[in-house]
């Protein structure tokens, strides 16, 4: 008797998986279908580009919920709930690991304390001003019951830029300065600003002092050098396991599976440590490039490269239509179908202080960082200026997280004013990914046309290996490389640089690097050598 009880309560049960299971199936197929749809209409709008494949994929996202939506009728707009789970823990590190991998690391270290300087002080001066211009223009306007605790959020929530769109609107060979700064602050900034969030939540709201704000700068500058230092010992210690062991003799797909492990390690351990991921894998794929990329086989070296720009491109791709898809969440916008116009009131008002805080703090810490530059051409111009303060407009997924994390519980919510916030969120995010993301091209054009006739004239050049050499050594490649003088005809050249180097952090930097760092842990000039190895056998081709 009791087993025939048991399998009837197990036949319904056994439905409703099914059920389930079906739905997701559904769900996966769709997905992939969109990726693959998208990739083909990025291919068709690569010779007119007017619009970049981060808004292509919004675009198409928010088609299929409209598709969706009126499939239901009217019951819903999306097949998955937005997850900031899935966002953290699998869309957002190899978009962010390979950013750092193939960042240009000679830029991004000169511009380094600018790129701190904006990224964290920058962040803060914004965070106050939307927190108090919130309090101020919102309080009275009637959206429901917001506590300071929501007034904080908000400032942390707006105050996160999308650095993953940065990656799509900013050309890193175009403008390398302006993409070092923009992307380099973009990281930093939505590190401060998970890191500003997370503090929120931990900390009695009606007892806010001069103390507290203090444990919380403190707190950020732990949070930084621990994230910081965990990424780069992820990656040295990666580096330091191939260069010994020279995995790649046996096969190159253990050296390959060891570099992604590795750096995802790196990410997860700092969700076991509370510290930040986004630091953490990133820094991990500078230094993975700087050491592990050189201590691999060549083929792994191209595989690493490719396989590691095609996850963050699905990555990217799939956030994307993910966040268009959640744009028409039907639940939400429910709240606020009664007064429409308040919901848009509050909308204007969150991104006229996205746009005030952001000023705030672009025109006079740049200012403030040209003051340190002795040279006229490192320091930064007006016309840099404000498209660095453009580009930063750009809210994303991050800011959606947050928001969700906030003012909803597992992604539901039953309060009107937290329903405005959120709905708020995904109308500034749409709004500002849109039109800020198709005029930032357009921009950088207009107040920087010499940057866009510089890369015509190098597509146009003809590819013999004297210029291919003289472009690697331009783009920092090529530091080792010994050849006669008549090869680096430009200035600018690295070989200059190597030739009368400034007493600067990357000077000494780079003393360590060659005394210690590179022979303990391979890298450019310390190639580990096997006989048979492809490296040997390339060696061999050359001679």
């Amino acid at each position: 008797m009791a087993f025939g009880w048991m399998a009837q309560q197990l036949v319904p049960l056994g439905k409703a998986l099914a059920t389930s299971d079906h739905a997701s199936v559904v769900s996966i197929n769709l997905f992939v279908a969109l990726i693959c749809g998208c990739i083909v209409i990025g291919h068709l709008l690569e010779e007119r580009r007017w619009m970049n494949e981060s808004i292509t994929a919004l675009v198409i996202g928010v088609c299929t919920g409209v598709l969706i939506l009126l499939t239901t009728k009217g019951k819903s707009s999306h097949i998955f709930i937005f997850s900031e789970d899935l966002f953290f823990i699998y869309l957002l590190p190899p978009i962010i690991f390979n950013a750092g991998f193939q960042v240009k690391k000679k830029q991004f270290f000169r511009n380094f304390m600018t790129i701190m300087l904006f990224g964290a002080v920058g962040t803060l001066i914004s965070f106050f001003i939307i927190f108090f211009g919130a309090i101020a223009l919102l309080r009275n306007m009637d959206i429901g019951s917001l506590d300071i605790g929501d007034f904080l959020a908000i400032g942390a929530i707006f105050s996160a830029t999308d650095s993953v769109c940065t990656l799509q609107v900013l050309n890193q060979d175009e403008t390398p300065f302006l993409y070092s700064l923009v992307f380099g602050e973009g990281v930093v900034n939505d590190a401060t600003s998970v890191v500003l969030f997370n503090a929120i939540q931990n900390f009695d709201h009606a007892h806010v002092d001069a103390i507290i704000i203090l444990k919380i700068v403190a707190d950020f500058g732990y949070l930084f050098l621990s994230s910081t230092l965990l990424g780069a010992f992820g990656g040295l210690l990666s580096a330091y396991i191939i260069k010994k062991l020279y995995i790649g003799r046996h096969s190159t797909n253990r050296e390959v599976a060891l570099m992604i492990l590795m750096a995802y390690l790196s990410y997860m351990l700092t969700a076991l440590l509370n510290l930040s991921g986004i630091l953490a894998v990133f820094f991990c794929g500078i230094v993975m490039s700087h050491y592990t990329w050189h201590n691999v086989t060549e083929c792994s070296r191209v595989t690493t490269k490719h396989a590691f720009a095609t996850l963050s491109f699905i990555a990217e791709t799939f956030l994307f239509l993910y966040v268009g898809m959640d744009v028409l969440d039907i639940e939400k916008w429910k709240f606020v179908s009664n007064s429409p116009g308040k919901s848009l009131s509050v909308s204007s008002i969150l991104l006229g202080l996205v746009l005030v805080g952001r000023a705030a703090f672009v025109f006079p810490l740049s200012f403030l960082s040209n003051l340190t530059k002795n040279s006229p051409h490192e320091r930064i111009i007006f016309k840099q200026q404000v498209t660095i303060w453009w580009a930063g407009l750009m809210r994303g997924a991050v800011s959606i997280a947050l928001a969700y994390n906030q003012f909803t519980r597992s992604g539901h919510t039953e309060l009107r004013g937290n329903a405005i916030m959120i709905t708020s969120t995904i109308t500034i995010v749409l709004f500002s990914t849109v039109v800020f993301g198709l005029v930032t091209k357009p921009l950088v054009s207009f107040l920087l046309p010499h940057s866009a006739k510089h890369l015509s004239s190098m597509s146009s050049e003809p590819s013999s290996p004297q210029s291919l050499l003289s472009s690697l050594l331009e783009h920092g490649r090529g530091s080792e490389v010994d050849g006669g003088g008549e090869i680096l005809t430009r200035p600018s050249s690295l070989r200059m640089l190597l030739s009368k180097p400034t007493h600067t952090v990357h000077y000494y930097w780079r003393k360590l690097d060659d005394a210690f760092m590179r022979p303990v842990f391979g890298g450019r000039g310390f190639v580990p050598f096997s006989p048979g190895s492809p490296t040997e056998q390339s060696l061999q081709g050359r001679i």
